[in-house]
C-alpha cells in the first residue's frame, strides 16, 4: 500500500509499524457489502474476508470486491461453522433446519470432541473451493466466522485444508501481544488468548503462518467508544499484526442474520473521519 503524504514526508518512516486492518463479514448484506468496498478503495482498509455462504456473497459481489483491493488489500475467507447459515456440502452434520448449529452449540461439540471430523475437512474445502471460483485465485488468508478456526477439532480440520489448498496463506490467530496487567480486563479477548495458544502450535507444526499479533475484539456493547478502544487495539501491537473490524451500513439482511446492527455504522463512520489516519499517524501506524 502506497503511504500517505504524511509518513512519504516523515524521515522515521522505515520505523513504521506495518499492520493488516481486516473487515470481516464481507458477503453478509448490502450495506455491509458497500461499507467494506468504499473503505478498500478509499485504502483506509488493507484487508477483507468473505463469508462465502452468506446470501449477499456471489460471482458479482467477488468481483468488485478484487477490483476494490487492487495489489494494496489482501482478500481472505470468513470460514463459517454457525447458525443461522447453511453448510455448502451435501450431508453436512449437524444440523437444525438444514442450516450449521449455534455458536454455543458448536463450541460445546469442539471442545467435547464430538464433531465429525471428515464433514468439517469436507465443508471447509467447499468454501475455499467457492472462494477460488468466485475470486479466480486462492485466498490470501483464512480467518473464522465468529472466532471458529480456533475451535478444537475445526482448526485441525482448517489447517489440513490450507495446507494442501492454498499453501502461500496465512490463518488468523486472535491471541494478544499485551502485558500480563492488561490481558485480565476483558473475559472473551482472555478466551481468544486461550484458544489461540494451542491453535498457533497446530499451525506451526503444520507449517501454516499465523500473524504475530492480534486485536480488534470488544463486548459490542451499544455505548462502546470506537475511537477510545481503537487507539487501545495499537497498543503493543507488533509489526504485522491483524486488527479485525466490523465496519457496515445496518440494514433488514444484517438484522436478520447477525446482532452486531448498529455498531457496524459506528465502526464505518471512525474509519471514514479524520481521526483515524491522524492516531495512525501519531502512534507510527501504516497500513501494509
Amino acid at each position: 500500500m502506497s503511504p500517505d503524504k504524511s509518513q512519504r514526508d516523515d524521515p522515521h518512516h522505515g520505523n513504521l509499524r506495518h499492520i493488516r486492518l481486516c473487515a470481516d463479514d464481507y458477503g453478509i448484506s448490502p450495506g455491509v457489502n458497500a461499507a467494506i468496498l468504499d473503505l478498500v478503495a478509499r485504502r483506509r482498509i488493507n484487508a477483507a474476508s468473505a463469508i462465502v455462504v452468506a446470501p449477499s456473497f456471489s460471482v458479482r459481489a467477488a468481483n468488485a470486491l478484487r477490483d476494490a483491493a487492487g495489489k494494496h488489500a489482501a482478500i481472505g475467507l470468513h470460514l463459517t461453522l454457525t447458525a443461522p447459515f447453511r453448510p455448502l456440502s451435501h450431508g453436512f452434520a449437524p444440523r437444525r433446519h438444514a442450516a450449521f448449529l449455534s455458536l454455543a452449540a458448536v463450541m460445546r461439540r469442539a471442545h467435547l470432541r464430538a464433531l465429525r471430523p471428515e464433514w468439517l475437512t469436507i465443508e471447509t474445502m467447499r468454501q475455499v473451493e467457492a472462494f477460488q471460483s468466485a475470486f479466480g485465485r486462492a485466498p490470501d488468508f483464512v480467518d473464522g466466522h465468529q472466532h471458529v478456526q480456533l475451535f478444537p477439532q475445526i482448526g485441525d480440520a482448517l489447517l489440513r485444508v490450507v495446507k494442501d489448498a492454498a499453501p502461500n496463506a496465512w490463518v488468523r490467530q486472535c491471541g494478544r501481544s499485551l502485558p500480563a496487567h492488561r490481558r485480565l480486563v476483558d473475559r472473551k479477548a482472555l478466551l481468544l488468548d486461550a484458544l489461540s495458544r494451542r491453535f498457533r502450535r497446530l499451525a506451526a507444526r503444520q507449517g501454516v503462518r499465523t500473524n504475530p499479533g492480534f486485536a480488534g475484539a470488544y463486548a459490542f456493547r451499544a455505548g462502546s467508544d470506537y475511537a477510545k478502544l481503537f487507539a487501545k487495539f495499537l497498543d503493543h501491537l507488533p509489526d504485522g499484526g491483524v486488527i479485525m473490524c466490523h465496519p457496515g451500513q445496518a440494514d433488514a439482511d444484517l438484522r436478520r442474520l447477525d446482532p452486531l446492527t448498529d455498531l457496524r455504522d459506528r465502526e464505518y463512520a471512525f474509519f471514514l473521519g479524520e481521526d483515524f489516519p491522524r492516531l495512525l499517524a501519531e502512534r507510527g501506524v501504516a497500513l501494509s
